[in-house]
């Protein structure tokens, strides 16, 4: 679903764009604005507030023609923001085609505005926005949010050599140091079963491909990573090594 903003300095033009884009199923919200300088306040103030926030933009359907700073000019000043929405351009005028997919428009949509053209624009729009949303997926599958001194940061996952159970916490530990999150150790066990952790005590929760050397003393087993030494519990024992060996070869 699509939220929506109109930009036409054009009063009959908007409404009738607004008409058609709010009567489109795919679409959550349609709002106007009647400038270009309207339209970079509300724009700038939703890429502030962040992609979850009510005010929030994925388009810009913006005319080419107004009085002070044109679309294209917008357009232009887009591009400097670090995650814009995107933009159709709505205009008379055919002869800035290229120019406006040069500022990478998603479409180029003339006036006076067929429903059915319209209607491709909006598909086109829905397509990347799934890209897009499937790419913030995949980068946040990839990385965790820790908070250090009031300040959120993103640890990829892959720097994570083990977890330990702190109650409802878990510490995760890195070569540069270590993080505290709120989640418990047997949720982050569930999340990263596929990408190769593996449990070998009820604290501890390992990268498989971190551990530097497997230890047998007198019946108990422990691992060491890094200059971590972690005891296995007799439960996980068996599990863990035939995993190893199967890691090796052997």
């Amino acid at each position: 679903m699509l939220r929506v903003l109109a930009v036409d300095d054009e009063a009959p033009a908007l409404e009738e764009l607004l008409y058609l884009l709010r009567a489109d199923p795919r679409i959550r919200s349609a709002e106007g604005a009647t400038g270009a300088t309207e339209a970079l306040r509300r724009i700038g103030g939703a890429v502030d507030a962040g992609p979850d926030d009510p005010s929030a933009i994925d388009v810009v359907f913006l005319d080419i023609h107004m009085a002070g700073l044109t679309g294209l000019d917008v357009a232009q000043l887009l591009a400097g923001f670090a995650a814009p929405p995107l933009i159709v351009f709505v205009t008379a005028h055919e002869g800035f085609a290229v120019h406006a997919f040069d500022l990478k428009a998603v479409d180029y949509v003339l006036k006076p505005v067929r429903r059915e053209r319209l209607a491709e624009a909006v598909r086109r729009v829905a397509e990347q926005v799934g890209d897009r949303s499937a790419s913030l997926q995949d980068t946040a599958a990839d990385q965790i949010a820790v908070e250090l001194g009031g300040v959120i940061r993103f640890i990829p996952i892959d720097d994570i050599a083990y977890a330990e159970a702190q109650g409802d916490y878990a510490r995760l530990h890195t070569a540069g140091g270590s993080h505290l999150v709120r989640i418990p150790l047997t949720t982050l066990e569930e999340r990263w079963r596929s990408r190769g952790f593996v449990r070998i005590h009820r604290r501890h929760l390992v990268a498989l491909g971190r551990i530097d050397e497997l230890r047998l003393d007198a019946g108990s087993m422990s691992v060491r990573i890094g200059t971590a030494s972690l005891a296995v519990s007799r439960r996980h024992t068996r599990a863990l090594r035939d995993l190893l060996m199967r890691q090796t070869g052997r």
